[in-house]
């Protein structure tokens, strides 16, 4: 059955949450510098307020998406919009570094409901194929209108207002959706839930945190024994977990979609995707203001081009697949978004700013137009009443991927940048971030200071450039996999001639 003018309008609702995460994404990572001026985290600390919303997000998506296709993906929306914008404007009065990395964890609680209930509520208004692809590319081009909006909101808001401003800006997006989801969002559910496993949500959460905590401090400050302890633990409870759902009546995730080449392969691009640029979105932010000393504004605007770019290769995503193999379509995408971070990579202290615009056009161009045509293909093997679960598993595959993506990059760029500035004699606070450098310079007479701020910029930029190769070594390793394991996926048939006009754009 195809979907009507209703269920169009609905999608326009379910834009909304995605749209949201997307901008508080970006607008955090402008307000980064500013948080470290007032709350003047740790280097840990900052790591902490950046990592805590997406790690909450990783462990809590599968169990919240199997939780709405047991309570009604509608209903769970409408809860963690409500979580979502109470812990927002807590968030916004943050005092501390500690009280804010707890906000943003509840962030992520809420967040973990919103996801998964989009997706999974697409899958139930669209059961056309070609609709529902379409459906899927308007989604995930909400992604890129939040990279546009975030940059330009957050700038106007730092240059006028303080830093937590940017969290209040979720409460009239989240009010707007309490109002129309109730009037214009059907509710759906699996009509045989069954059990809903705790134990599976404990083990999730507990493989989760502590292997992405002990990688984060073994790059950051080597081989010690309580980070690698923290991985061997979150390996042994990922064990556990995989275990208990081949034996479940009633899992939270179903291990055997994995025996599909096609359902991994779409699962690997989209976290890889995500990994990289993400992870490259720390460094690219900075880079503006730091490096080159942008205003909020300003860097804001260099957001637009490259958030254009990733809107058109969403739209194109179901034409191309209707002429070319999906895997070839994903290959494509892999090597365009690999030759953007080839060109980040040889960004330096001079301020290049044209070739930053170059860089990050290609790199959203191509990971978008790969996270497009995975989804997809994820979403597509999940019967109606099991929607919520595989829309879950998706989202922890984008969500985990950024948040290692953070994480290694992140640690990669710190590891190098603490090796460069070792030898410079630079202060303690130097030491952990750019701009710790940077205010401990202000402190400074006129010449150290000069001379310390010069230093770190270096420093950041060689971080950058080691962080950038990796991200395109992962791409570029993707891109020859994936034809050879979504061979079996076949280009997709015209739609057949009707007097629909959504029809005309379907992707099949």
């Amino acid at each position: 059955m195809r979907a009507g003018r209703k269920q169009w309008i609905g999608l326009a609702v379910l834009v909304l949450p995605v749209l949201l995460i997307s901008v508080d994404l970006h607008v955090l990572s402008y307000a980064l510098p500013f948080i470290s001026a007032e709350l003047a985290p740790s280097g840990a600390q900052l790591l902490w307020i950046i990592d805590i919303y997406p790690f909450m997000l990783a462990g809590l998506l599968l169990p919240m998406g199997t939780l709405g296709d047991r309570i009604g993906r509608r209903r769970l929306l409408l809860a963690g919009a409500a979580a979502f914008g109470a812990a927002s404007a807590v968030a916004a009065f943050s005092p501390s570094a500690d009280l804010l990395i707890v906000t943003r964890a509840l962030l992520g609680v809420g967040g973990a409901t919103l996801m998964p209930s989009t997706l999974s509520l697409i899958r139930n208004m669209f059961h056309d194929d070609g609709q529902r692809r379409v459906a899927i590319s308007i989604w995930t081009g909400a992604f890129a209108g939040g990279a546009m909006l975030g940059p330009l909101m957050g700038g106007a808001l730092l240059e006028h207002f303080w830093w937590g401003s940017v969290f209040l800006v979720n409460l009239p997006v989240m009010a707007l959706l309490l109002v129309l989801a109730p009037l214009l969002l059907p509710e759906s559910r699996d009509p045989r839930p069954g059990r809903f496993d705790l134990v599976s949500v404990a083990l999730s959460l507990g493989a989760i945190l502590p292997a992405i905590y002990g990688i984060q401090h073994i790059a950051q400050d080597g081989l010690g024994w309580a980070p690698v302890l923290a991985v061997v633990t979150g390996l042994a409870l990922g064990v556990a977990f995989v275990r208990r759902q081949r034996s479940a009546a009633d899992p939270l995730l179903d291990v055997r979609l994995f025996g599909s080449r096609a359902f991994t392969a779409a699962i690997s691009a989209n976290t890889l995707g995500v990994f990289a640029m993400v992870g490259s979105s720390l460094f690219t932010t900075q880079y503006l203001q730091m490096v080159m000393g942008a205003r909020p504004l300003i860097a804001g605007l260099y957001a637009l081009p490259s958030a254009g770019t990733a809107m058109l290769a969403a739209g194109l995503a179901p034409v191309l697949v209707r002429r070319v193999r999906p895997g070839l379509v994903v290959c494509v995408g892999l090597l365009v978004g690999a030759s953007g971070f080839a060109v980040l990579s040889m960004l330096d202290v001079t301020g290049q700013g044209g070739l930053l615009i170059a860089g990050i056009m290609l790199m959203a161009g191509g990971v978008t137009l790969v996270l497009t045509v995975s989804s997809d293909l994820i979403i597509a093997t999940a019967p109606p009443e099991r929607a919520g679960s595989v829309a879950g598993l998706s989202q922890v595959a984008t969500e985990f991927g950024g948040a290692l993506g953070i994480s290694l990059l992140g640690s990669i760029g710190t590891a190098v940048y603490r090796g460069h500035l070792a030898g410079t004699g630079a202060p303690a606070p130097a030491m952990d971030t750019l701009g710790g450098a940077l205010e401990t310079a202000r402190h400074l007479p006129e010449a150290a200071g000069s001379a310390l701020a010069g230093a770190a910029r270096v420093a950041f930029t060689q971080g950058q450039h080691y962080a950038m190769i990796a991200a395109a070594a992962g791409l570029c390793l993707m891109a020859v996999l994936a034809p050879v394991l979504l061979r079996s996926v076949r280009r997709a048939t015209p739609p057949p001639a009707q007097p629909d006009p959504a029809g005309r754009h379907a992707m099949r």
